[in-house]
């Protein structure tokens, strides 16, 4: 792979969540989130842990600003937590949030560290749950006012926007499965919020073009190409009921083809939610599209998963041995794939990974973590990024995740995802010989852009 094929416009950065590394989490005003509500019940969250620290970015995000700046990344992505700015979800803004999130912002610009923000990433404020939340059609009206305090804040130093953050995971693992905050579950539960969150999406665009129109607008999707365990007609046709639900189902309605209704017909129920004009509400023109893809999955017709009959084949049960902590399969050419996939439906805007990396269980060792697994998988996901670029996809940025270790929702703090190392008792942060190799490899894309 040659490092300077991207070319010098290409971005290169890091994404973080709000929940996941601030802390803090009933400090200075923050209201309770549906992730706390979720993390306060036993069985929950493994090992019984909660996010009440977590990375203690709230207190240190300065700190990791400059650590961020000395491992040459110009590019951050991050969320505002909805509660810190409305802790009862709408009415009375909170000061102290508006004041650290300017802070946070501020610390990028004096560092020269581009923000791309992120308006909603899972942590809804549980005030607003209590009410429905996703499912109730309200939450358009909330998170247009959360939205346009945003952007009347921050539209002036932040440039580039994000509205959802992979909307199929947190409505399903969070609507369906009950996996995820808030915990429900059913397909009654599950409906409305897709819907909701579709709309979310269009709406909050039209309204940052409104109130900002010089800045790029995206949202992000999660996307795992789906292979068949073999090639019966069975495994095939659960493949397509999959990828209907996994991958098309938010995507396809911005880009005004609608819901796919016509591969999962449980979906048509989605209709008695819809009211006149939706249809054509659910599309947006935005400026780009976040992907967000880790591995790809191999999938076999099932009876046991209603709607799709369709379930997910355990690697180990195919024979693959070297996964990540996660049991997600290491398989660089699913980010290609990825990318052709999105990068080929008509008229689409730009594309960023937006997320792309692998836990591994790291080990603080005399001073270092010698991650060479991770690094190794950034290497071989980057040089198919590049494959892609080659071939004339759209791709203009790579964004890891993750900047630091994290609170990694249901899996608490074992799954080890950062460029940089954190011991959750000290908060003492290490460099990671992957966030070395990535921090090299943007600082030798500088110098070649400068010579």
């Amino acid at each position: 792979m040659n490092k300077h094929d991207f070319g010098n416009d290409f971005v290169w950065g890091v994404s973080t969540a709000a929940y996941q590394i601030e802390g803090a989490v009933d400090v200075d005003g923050k209201g309770p989130s549906i992730w706390d509500h979720f993390s306060s019940h036993k069985g929950k969250i493994k090992n019984g842990e909660d996010a009440r620290t977590a990375c203690g970015f709230y207190y240190r995000y300065a700190e990791d600003l400059r650590l961020m700046k000395t491992m040459h990344i110009r590019d951050y992505r991050f969320s505002i937590s909805w509660s810190r700015i409305f802790p009862k979800g709408i009415d009375e803004i909170n000061p102290a949030g508006i004041l650290f999130y300017n802070r946070v912002i501020d610390e990028c610009i004096r560092l020269e560290i581009t923000p791309w923000v992120t308006l909603y990433h899972w942590d809804l404020p549980q005030a607003l749950e209590d009410l429905g939340g996703w499912t109730n059609r309200a939450v358009l009206d909330w998170f247009e006012i959360f939205a346009a305090t945003c952007i009347e804040h921050f539209g002036d130093r932040v440039k580039h926007w994000m509205v959802l953050n992979e909307p199929v995971v947190f409505t399903g693992a969070g609507y369906f499965f009950g996996k995820h905050a808030p915990g429900r579950w059913g397909i009654r539960n599950y409906l409305p919020a897709v819907h909701h969150a579709t709309l979310a999406m269009g709406r909050i665009g039209r309204l940052i073009r409104k109130m900002q129109p010089d800045a790029r607008i995206g949202t992000t999707f999660s996307h795992s190409p789906l292979v068949p365990i073999s090639l019966k007609s069975r495994h095939i046709k659960a493949v397509k009921r999959a990828d209907a639900v996994v991958n098309r189902l938010f995507i396809e309605p911005i880009l005004g083809m609608g819901y796919p209704m016509e591969d999962v017909k449980a979906l048509r129920a989605i209709k008695q939610y819809m009211l006149p004009g939706d249809e054509t509400s659910l599309a947006f023109d935005f400026d780009f599209i976040g992907i967000q893809t880790y591995t790809r999955e191999v999938i076999q017709y099932s009876l046991l998963m209603p709607y799709v009959w369709a379930n997910i084949v355990e690697p180990k049960r195919r024979g693959i041995e070297k996964t990540t902590l996660m049991n997600w399969e290491i398989y660089p050419p699913s980010i290609y794939d990825a990318i052709k996939r999105i990068g080929s439906y008509p008229g689409i805007p730009d594309l960023y990974i937006t997320e792309n990396g692998a836990a591994f269980a790291d080990r603080l060792e005399e001073g270092s973590v010698a991650d060479e697994e991770r690094k190794q998988y950034l290497q071989d996901h980057i040089a198919q990024v590049l494959e892609a670029k080659k071939a004339g996809y759209p791709v203009k940025g790579y964004f890891v995740w993750t900047f630091t270790d994290n609170f990694e929702w249901a899996e608490g703090f074992s799954p080890r995802f950062g460029l940089v190392y954190v011991d959750f008792k000290t908060q003492e942060r290490t460099i990671k010989d992957s966030g070395k190799w990535y921090a090299h490899f943007i600082q030798s894309q500088e110098d070649k852009s400068k010579s």
